[in-house]
């Protein structure tokens, strides 16, 4: 779970720069298959499916280090979406991972985002017109 966790942030992220999308609503992390649902600015297809599996598998090769600290909730709300957080978390945790996404998060992740394996993108399918739901895995090379 701890490489499944870690690539849901880097969806994320990606999401976020390709999309705009916010934080996702739902998310189930599974040990084999995971699913999130993101909220998009359009309608999206099997071309925009095909960049966000090479885009999230760019940043996963680009090895970027995750790190998780302590920051107060003051620091916190004015840079993090606290909207998964209970009202009465201080200091918050924060999981950074360098150059791409920082976020509150209570999980366990990858010390680096290259031990994460290849992101397959499983499934993507519109909920409506401005919801867009992932299925996704991991693949470990022999090389990781």
């Amino acid at each position: 779970m701890v490489r499944m966790h870690t690539a849901e942030h880097i969806l994320t992220a990606v999401m976020a720069r390709l999309y705009g999308s916010p934080r996702n609503v739902e998310t189930h992390l599974g040990a084999k298959k995971s699913r999130c649902d993101f909220p998009v600015n359009r309608p999206l297809n099997e071309e925009d499916g095909r960049e966000i599996e090479a885009a999230v598998n760019a940043e996963i090769r680009a090895d970027h280090p995750v790190r998780a600290t302590l920051i107060t909730r003051a620091d916190a709300e004015e840079r993090i979406d606290l909207s998964k957080v209970p009202g009465t978390a201080d200091p918050i945790r924060v999981v950074r991972i360098d150059n791409l996404a920082e976020s509150a998060c209570a999980g366990e992740h990858a010390e680096r985002t290259s031990e994460v394996g290849r992101f397959v993108l499983r499934s993507m399918t519109m909920k409506d017109d401005w919801l867009v739901r992932i299925r996704f895995g991991l693949e470990v090379s022999d090389a990781s």
